[in-house]
C-alpha cells in the first residue's frame, strides 16, 4: 500500500512539475526576447540567488560579500524581506524587527548596523528608493533576486548545494527547483555550497563536469563553518540535556555538528521562516525547563525576542553562528572588483 501511495504521489507531481516548467520557461522566454522589459540601474549590482527553494546558503554568502567589499565600497543590501508583515519599501533602522523586515534581513542588520539594509518585493523600485535614501551607496547586494527578471543585474552569483546540484534536481513540486536549469547560463559565477570538509579534487572535477558551465562562467566551492561554542557550553558533558530550535530549510548540517558533541540532542524543527505561535512558545518553554542549553540559529534568533519568551528560556539560549569559506576566494574577489570598477561612476 505504501509503495502504491508513493507511486500515486509521483504520478501527480510529475505533470504538475511539467506545467510549472512550461509557465516558468515561457516567462523567461518573454524576457529573453525582450517582450517583457528588463531594466538596469545606475549602480553596480551583485545578485546572490539560486534555482531551488531555500537552503543553499544565500545569507552566509551575502555576509561574506559584505565583509569582502565594505572596506573598498559603500555597500547596501536589498532583499524581499520574506514573511515580513509590512509592505512596500522599508529601510532598516533601530526599531526594525523580523516582523518589519524579515528574519534574514534582521540578522544582517544586527550584524552590520552600519550597512544600509532594505526590503522591497519590487527590486527595481527598491534600488531606486534605496539610492534616494542613501545616495552615497556604491554597490547594492541583492539577496535572492535571480528570478527577478525586471531588474537586469550586473553580476550574478548562482548557488547550488553540493549534495543536490540543480542539474540533478527537478521542477516543483516534483523536486525543489523554482526555475529552469537552463537559466543557469545567466550566472557569471556558480558557487557549490555546503561542501564536506576535505572534499577531494576528483569530487570537485566530477561536479565541474556535471554542471558543464559555459566558458565565461567561473566555478567555486565553499564550505560552512560553525563558530566555536561558548566555553561554558563546551564544558557540558556529552550526555547533557540540550535542545535545538531550528526553523530553517535544511537543519541537517547543524544537527550533525551538534550531535557530534551532544549525541542526545533534542531537535525541535519548524518550517523555514516559521513564526512562533503561543502554543509553540509554551511547548518550547516547557521542554527547556530541564535543558542545560537551548541552541538556535542566527536566523531563528532574529525571530526570538525577550518579550516573546520567558527570561529563563532566554538565559539558556545559545546562538550558533556560521560563516562560509570559499576556495580560491581571491579569484572571486578579483572578479567582483573588476566588475565594479568597470561600471560607470
Amino acid at each position: 500500500m505504501l509503495l502504491s501511495l508513493n507511486n500515486l504521489s509521483l504520478i501527480l507531481r510529475v505533470p504538475a512539475a511539467a506545467v510549472c516548467h512550461f509557465a516558468v520557461a515561457l516567462r523567461n522566454w518573454l524576457y529573453d526576447k525582450h517582450l517583457f522589459r528588463s531594466s538596469t540601474v545606475a549602480v553596480p549590482t551583485v545578485c546572490v540567488g539560486n534555482l531551488a527553494v531555500g537552503g543553499t546558503g544565500k545569507t552566509p554568502v551575502i555576509e561574506w560579500l559584505v565583509r569582502t567589499l565594505s572596506p573598498s565600497y559603500r555597500i547596501a543590501v536589498l532583499s524581499r524581506g520574506y514573511k515580513r508583515r509590512t509592505t512596500g519599501f522599508v529601510l532598516a533602522d533601530s526599531s526594525s524587527t523580523a516582523l518589519t523586515i524579515g528574519d534574514e534581513c534582521m540578522q544582517l542588520h544586527s550584524k552590520f548596523p552600519a550597512i544600509p539594509v532594505a526590503v522591497c518585493k519590487d527590486r527595481l523600485k527598491g534600488i531606486r528608493l534605496l539610492l534616494k535614501a542613501c545616495p552615497d551607496v556604491q554597490v547594492v547586494l541583492l539577496d535572492d533576486a535571480f528570478q527577478h527578471r525586471r531588474l537586469q543585474c550586473g553580476f550574478n552569483i548562482l548557488l547550488t548545494v553540493a549534495d543536490r546540484l540543480y542539474v540533478d534536481d527537478h521542477m516543483l513540486p516534483w523536486g525543489t527547483l523554482r526555475d529552469t536549469k537552463w537559466q543557469s547560463h545567466r550566472a557569471d559565477t556558480v558557487i557549490v555550497t555546503k561542501c564536506p570538509e576535505g572534499m577531494k579534487p576528483i569530487d570537485k572535477r566530477l561536479i565541474d563536469k556535471s554542471l558543464n558551465l559555459a566558458p565565461w562562467q567561473s566555478l567555486f566551492f565553499s564550505s560552512t563553518h560553525y563558530d566555536p561554542l561558548p566555553e561554558a557550553v563546551q564544558a557540558l558533558p556529552a550526555g547533557a540535556d540540550v535542545m535545538l530550535v531550528a526553523g530553517i530549510a535544511r537543519p541537517g548540517y547543524l544537527v550533525a555538528r551538534l550531535k557530534s558533541r551532544f549525541p542526545d540532542l533534542r531537535l525541535f524543527a519548524f518550517p523555514d521562516h516559521h513564526r512562533f505561535s503561543r502554543a509553540d512558545i509554551r511547548r518550547l518553554e516547557k521542554q527547556a525547563e530541564t535543558a542545560q542549553a537551548v541552541f538556535t540559529t542566527e536566523k531563528d534568533r532574529a525571530r526570538i525576542s525577550s518579550g516573546m519568551f520567558s527570561e529563563s528560556f532566554m538565559d539558556k539560549l545559545v546562538v550558533v553562528s556560521l560563516s562560509v569559506d570559499i576556495d580560491n576566494s581571491q579569484a572571486l574577489e578579483q572578479q567582483l572588483h573588476k566588475y565594479i570598477s568597470s561600471c560607470p561612476s
